[in-house]
């Protein structure tokens, strides 16, 4: 700082700012859609670049929203060594590409349902409890507790300690988590992206008004995402409300 930066009357001027290099207008009439399962191994792998994302566009006006995939609600495939040879492979595949760390304590066990739609609903309980962000927090938080401390996420008692971080109420928690409008309401969304054409997970949509535009579709890094939002947003024409 030199002398002439700051007057006789107790005022210090700031240097001038460089011009911003983002193209990215803050948009609020944007909504970014992520449609993932907590118990699918790719949405795992993604969850470090799609926390990055959701950072990087929340700090410009667009919103974030998590609908639950369903990826095998019901479970019910056999618990055998094809079973268990098949996920072994498929993890190491997911830390050789993204890093993300698995335990393997669960191919132990005698008996495992791998029945996602508890860990959905779960999820979709958050959803009214939370705000974007801790919804998120939550989401990544059954994945870690499945994936890495591999804890079975059928039984409630799962969900006690992610509720305490998370600063739910966990008696409201798991009455809502058993009630009959939850388990409804996570089939909605299971239904909801289906009718979107969503053919697999992780998934990231773009919402603009009444259109949605696909983002990505499996594993992408942040740099990826960004990219195919940012083109997006170009295209987009800006609203009335963007320009106040």
């Amino acid at each position: 700082m030199t002398d002439s930066s700051c007057d006789d009357k107790g005022l210090c001027s700031p240097k001038p700012l460089a011009e911003s290099t983002s193209t990215t207008p803050m948009r609020r009439d944007a909504k970014l859609i992520y449609v993932g399962d907590p118990m699918c191994s790719w949405c795992w792998g993604i969850a470090p670049a799609l926390k990055e994302v959701r950072q990087h566009y929340d700090d410009r006006g667009i919103g974030f929203e998590i609908i639950a995939g369903g990826l095998r609600p019901g479970g019910g495939d056999p618990w055998d060594e094809q079973m268990k040879s098949f996920l072994r492979h498929h993890w190491a595949e997911v830390t050789a590409r993204s890093g993300q760390p698995f335990g393997y304590d669960l191919f132990d066990r005698d008996e495992f349902n791998y029945d996602t739609e508890p860990a959905c609903r779960a999820v979709v309980t958050a959803k009214g409890l939370l705000d974007e962000a801790g919804t998120l927090r939550f989401f990544e938080a059954v994945q870690r507790k499945f994936y890495v401390d591999n804890e079975d996420p059928s039984e409630v008692s799962f969900y006690e300690s992610i509720c305490k971080a998370s600063g739910i109420d966990f008696g409201d928690f798991s009455a809502r988590f058993h009630s009959d409008a939850l388990r409804e309401q996570t089939r909605q969304e299971f239904l909801l992206n289906r009718q979107w054409g969503v053919k697999g997970y992780p998934t990231l949509v773009l919402q603009f008004q009444e259109q949605l535009f696909l983002v990505t579709n499996g594993f992408a890094t942040a740099l990826v995402m960004k990219d195919r939002i940012d083109q997006l947003l170009e295209e987009a024409p800006i609203s009335a409300s963007d320009t106040k």
